[in-house]
């Protein structure tokens, strides 16, 4: 019993010393306003040009990044490279013409066509079908009772009739997966505003250019090419009456385009973690941004270069809880994405393609614009706040665990202004966490608002408030830490929206 009680003093002090150094805010510290400043006066540089996806610039970034994580003593996150390599596809329109029983129509004047949605091929064919809107749903089967398979088919877009009109790129999308499904061989929309004022550039990138599914060919064309078509029948179209009809027409349809492949890259570090090293902790945030327009360089001092150093500060105070004996018991992959702006690409592309599965990642962080003052908000602290989006949703266990956090640490006024989905500006779909919410991963993001600078070349590292910065990137690393060393992953208990 004497030895044992002379034994506690020491015991009792081993014990005070390993809770101290297990604590965070050793780690919490290395994340500070002068070297997130110091890293965004870099990043957000003339020399990287604004980062356009794509670009000499972007690559110098990620060359940045990449040597940040190594110094860092971080793995390679893409198995022995840092990189995470993704295709990006570029169209150049070559040919396009139609003919109707010998007249000869063209591009611009009397149609259009956008050349990342249709191949290269040609057309010819002596019968179009007429299908109304060109929609099977549950107000009506606009294909019933027709055989359009191997024809070409044509269709009213957003005109009056009993339909509501429809618009945008998923109405389109409805449209050419029915016409696929019934076997159309090509797809003429009728739309009005020829000829075109403005011409739809020859050469946008893109990500998707391996299909799973190839839907035919669709042009836009004016309803002079309708009336070639329809003859007197056009009349009934304006008035919403026009009735399904096959029309006899010699019909050629010509498109062509070369394809050009370029690359761009995410950028993947990797902490290994302890007992529970194959689970995942996500820190994510964009690097790229808008680039240069007519010389004059998009920054990107906020958006997003306030994320991706933060990323790399996370990283460094990570590192440094491994050195010390007190890395995290679950594996920390810090992505920093290109391609954010073009359609968050670079996420996209690790989600369909991730390193580590995304059954095993616990959660993603993302931090997207944290290093200004929303200039709309008029409650509160406006110097104490971060906006919250996503922490209500695919995961009961994220408010609980992200709110504590926040109280026990950063005492920041968290905001839910974005989680409402009714919010017209739809924040939650509109940066890299998305990607990992529809794969099932529960997310945060982190946003501070949309402000004058916005997407505009005055988004200067000068204007960011740097104190506050370190306070919303700690509030990330604190939420990161419990996430990193909890017993359990997170739920998902919540259906994504």
């Amino acid at each position: 019993m004497r030895r044992l009680l002379s034994f506690l003093p020491v015991l009792t002090a081993f014990i005070g010393n390993a809770q101290q150094i297990s604590s965070p805010d050793p780690f919490a510290k290395e994340i500070t306003a002068e070297d997130l400043k110091t890293h965004l006066y870099r990043v957000a540089s003339k020399e990287f040009e604004g980062r356009e996806t794509g670009t000499e610039g972007q690559r110098k970034a990620a060359s940045y990044i990449e040597d940040q994580f190594r110094a860092l003593g971080l793995m390679p996150g893409n198995k022995t490279s840092y990189q995470l390599y993704y295709p990006i596809f570029h169209d150049s329109l070559t040919k396009a013409s139609i003919g109707v029983s010998g007249q000869v129509f063209h591009n611009y004047e009397d149609f259009s066509v956008v050349p990342w949605l249709n191949h290269t091929s040609t057309i010819y064919g002596s019968e179009v079908v007429f299908v109304g809107t060109g929609v099977s749903d549950s107000a009506g089967d606009d294909y019933k009772d027709l055989d359009v398979r191997g024809k070409i088919v044509l269709m009213q877009n957003g005109m009056s009739g009993s339909r509501p009109a429809l618009s945008g790129r998923r109405a389109l999308a409805l449209r050419q997966e029915t016409a696929l499904q019934h076997g159309a061989a090509a797809i003429l929309v009728i739309q009005q505003g020829f000829p075109q004022k403005f011409h739809t550039p020859i050469s946008i990138p893109y990500l998707d250019g391996f299909k799973k599914v190839i839907l035919p060919n669709t042009f836009f064309i004016s309803e002079k090419i309708a009336e070639a078509i329809m003859g007197v029948d056009y009349a009934a179209v304006r008035t919403g009456k026009a009735g399904p009809k096959t029309y006899q027409v010699d019909m050629a349809l010509e498109f062509a385009k070369t394809i050009v492949t370029d690359q761009s890259s995410d950028v993947l570090g990797l902490l290994e973690g302890g007992d529970l090293k194959d689970q995942f902790v996500v820190l994510s945030a964009h690097y790229d941004h808008l680039g240069k327009k007519d010389s004059v360089i998009y920054y990107g001092a906020d958006d997003d270069g306030s994320g991706t150093v933060s990323v790399l500060q996370l990283a460094k105070a990570f590192a440094k809880a491994k050195e010390a004996g007190k890395g995290p018991r679950r594996s920390i992959l810090f992505l920093a994405n290109s391609g954010e702006e073009k359609g968050l690409w670079g996420s996209e592309y690790y989600a369909e393609h991730p390193a580590y599965p995304l059954e095993q990642t616990t959660v993603d962080l993302n931090i997207d614009m944290i290093g200004r003052i929303d200039p709309n908000r008029k409650h509160g602290d406006s110097t104490n706040y971060i906006y919250v989006v996503g922490d209500d949703k695919l995961s009961s266990d994220l408010k609980p665990i992200s709110e504590t956090q926040n109280k026990k640490y950063t005492r920041l006024e968290l905001d839910y202004k974005f989680n409402d989905p009714a919010d017209p500006q739809r924040i939650y779909y509109r940066s890299d966490h998305y990607n990992f919410a529809r794969k099932g991963v529960p997310i945060i993001f982190y946003f501070d608002g949309i402000h004058k600078d916005y997407h505009r070349p005055t988004d200067t590292p000068d204007k960011i408030n740097y104190d506050l910065m370190e306070k919303r990137a700690r509030l990330v690393f604190y939420t990161a830490w419990e996430m990193a060393n909890r017993d359990q992953m997170l739920k998902r208990d919540i259906p994504l929206n």
